[in-house]
């Protein structure tokens, strides 16, 4: 579980690293937009880097690559309903879906 918190975590800072200055900094000039989203993602990089360390001694690399993007999807579907108020659609759900089978995949022989 130490892993999974600390992805999700991670994935608020790196969502908001990626996707944040579209809403607050749009007509703000591009270099502060940069600088903006550097800042954030060394929160992303303090979690993400001991949740991979961590999670490489119980899962394999595509494992934790396939949890990373799953819990990627549920923070931004969050945020782009809550943060961005943009409504989410049904084809998202089956996206999602198209993952948990990805995991599903990952872990079956495991």
């Amino acid at each position: 579980m130490k892993t999974i918190s600390l992805l999700f975590c991670s994935n608020i800072f790196m969502t908001f690293a990626w996707y944040g200055h579209l809403k607050d900094l749009n007509a703000k000039p591009l270099f502060l937009a940069i600088l903006a989203s550097w800042g954030i993602a060394f929160f992303e990089y303090v979690l993400q880097v001991p949740a991979n360390r961590i999670g490489y001694q119980h899962f394999s690399l595509p494992q934790l690559k396939v949890i990373q993007e799953v819990i990627t999807m549920i923070v931004f579907a969050g945020f782009v309903t809550f943060y961005m108020r943009q409504p989410l659609k049904l084809d998202y759900l089956w996206g999602a879906l198209c993952l948990v089978g990805a995991a599903y995949f990952m872990f079956r022989s495991a």
